[in-house]
């Protein structure tokens, strides 16, 4: 009998084909392989959304992320790199997420992020809601120290409400209490992107009084994209010597990304946001990185799942040319 194609031609052949990991790289599943094999990035899914205050969905983003590429990356046309030549990038599978327990899901994406982050393995997690940002960021700033991890943060919506009805863990809530805690300095807390009608004014009393800095949707559009991230990663970076990156799908404007919980007009392009997220990779430390809030029940022919898996690749195509020129992660 003829033999039947083995694994390694599922990988090589076309991409809705093989295994449904990120880019359909290795998986890995315990630490002691992570010790083994010493990857570069880490792919990690946090499906939560429970934090949810609108639609829900985005528990489902992972794994509709993580395959939502019909074009395999092998060479990065502006930056001039094969990034998964350069890179050894490992799929190390999803948190443990049961729907209801909001603490021990919490706890089980901050400790699935740390065995990545105390490895100086750069984490890349795919949410989820926004909560997943605190325990993720927290896992972070303890690997890498308190106070030398700045975080900017691209959304429609600061996420710093005091609750949300009673929750205090819920996706409205992540930056407030990254920040209470001490898990980044609010002033190298650094929002891009916003817009809307919330949160109202005593929370951003509330922001100011932290040293956080944010730049509106409209100063992205009267003073440059470029412009502003670079004013945006010296805030982050006035002390702090790492970057982690969290973007919010939901910054790009609904006509580019419909499958969000919290749909606001009137935001970024994706070219845009793309080419941010690469010059933050190129021009910082950065150390971690999540996307969240793709909820794909909402999601018309992927088109949110697709950008929120490039802002991933540009990431990781920025981490590649710092590697093949000499430099470390």
């Amino acid at each position: 009998m003829p033999k039947t194609p083995n694994l390694d031609a599922q990988v090589d052949g076309p991409q809705y084909l093989g295994p449904a990991t990120f880019q359909k790289v290795r998986m890995l599943s315990e630490p002691q392989e992570l010790d083994e094999s010493r990857p570069d990035v880490a792919i990690v899914g946090a499906p939560w959304d429970d934090g949810t205050t609108y639609r829900p969905g985005a528990r489902f983003g992972p794994r509709a992320v993580r395959v939502a590429n019909y074009q395999p990356p092998s060479w990065h046309l502006d930056l001039e790199v094969a990034p998964f030549d350069v890179l050894q990038v490992i799929d190390y599978g999803d948190a443990v997420c049961y729907p209801g327990l909001t603490d021990q899901a919490h706890e089980a994406i901050r400790t699935r992020v740390a065995e990545v982050a105390s490895r100086k393995i750069v984490p890349i997690v795919i949410g989820g809601d926004h909560s997943i940002t605190y325990p993720s960021a927290t896992a972070v700033a303890d690997a890498r120290g308190r106070g030398k991890v700045g975080l900017v943060h691209f959304d429609a919506h600061a996420d710093t409400g005091k609750s949300t009805w009673g929750n205090l863990a819920s996706h409205a809530t992540p930056m407030r209490r990254l920040i209470e805690s001490g898990a980044i300095p609010g002033r190298n807390f650094v929002q891009i992107g916003l817009r809307g009608y919330w949160p109202e004014r005593e929370t951003f009393e509330w922001m100011r009084a932290q040293g956080m800095r944010w730049h509106l949707m409209g100063e992205l559009l009267d003073r440059g994209v470029e412009t502003v991230i670079a004013q945006a990663i010296q805030e982050a970076l006035d002390g702090p010597e790492f970057i982690y990156l969290s973007v919010d799908i939901d910054v790009l404007d609904p006509g580019f990304a419909p499958g969000t919980g919290t749909p606001e007009p009137g935001g970024m392009q994706p070219a845009d946001l793309l080419r941010a997220v690469r010059n933050i990779g190129l021009k910082t430390k950065l150390v971690a990185m999540d996307v969240v809030e793709v909820s794909p029940p909402y999601d018309h022919a992927e088109i949110t799942s697709q950008n929120a898996n490039r802002c991933m690749l540009e990431a990781i195509s920025a981490l590649a040319v710092k590697k093949s020129r000499g430099g470390t992660l």
